[in-house]
């Protein structure tokens, strides 16, 4: 079975690209032993994947999968963007709790997720992207999922990412969808 590097330390994202990428070894960093941890100075999710892509494949000469991702919504100029895992300074809730602020009596509330995945292998460097659009709700609501899944209502699933379940949310997710493209460019 060929092995794969995912930089992430995010338990969320490892499961969602274990389940997509069914017939490789994902494997993270830590898994490997090794210390990985690369600052994102990128101004784009494609700069910053890359960044993090490049940089774990010098660690460990082997073929590396990074994703970089984020709510963008359109009354706040597609803020948080690439600072969404940033966007408080605190944690997911944090998050979520100054979107909400920041959006409040705001009648626009139409977002999108979006993730671009960046493979490279030393020598070639794919790009795959994805968008799932839909809009933030007024309170958070569903029990599973990661980030800003309990406030984003889907399109595609009328119903909030952390309401659906783990199948329902990888058949329509900007990662699903970046990743669906990137199988299709590696020919996997």
């Amino acid at each position: 079975m060929k092995e794969i590097v995912l930089a992430t330390g995010n338990v969320g994202k490892l499961r969602e690209f274990r389940a997509m990428l069914q017939g490789y070894r994902v494997v993270t960093p830590k898994e490997l032993g090794l210390d990985f941890d690369v600052e994102e100075t990128g101004e784009t999710f494609y700069e910053n994947a890359l960044i993090k892509a490049r940089a774990l494949n010098a660690l460990c000469g082997k073929p590396a999968i990074a994703d970089d991702s984020g709510l963008c919504v359109d009354a706040l100029g597609d803020a948080p963007g690439v600072r969404s895992a940033r966007y408080s300074g605190g944690d997911d809730n944090d998050n979520i709790v100054k979107l909400l602020g920041a959006l409040e009596g705001e009648a626009n509330r139409k977002a999108y997720f979006e993730s671009c995945i960046v493979y490279y292998d030393g020598q070639n460097i794919v790009r795959a992207d994805g968008r799932a659009y839909g809009y933030i709700c007024a309170a958070p609501r569903g029990e599973h999922g990661f980030g800003y899944d309990p406030v984003f209502m889907s399109d595609d699933l009328s119903k909030t990412f952390a309401e659906a379940t783990d199948d329902e949310k990888n058949a329509v997710s900007h990662r699903a969808r970046a990743l669906v493209e990137l199988k299709r460019k590696l020919g996997i």
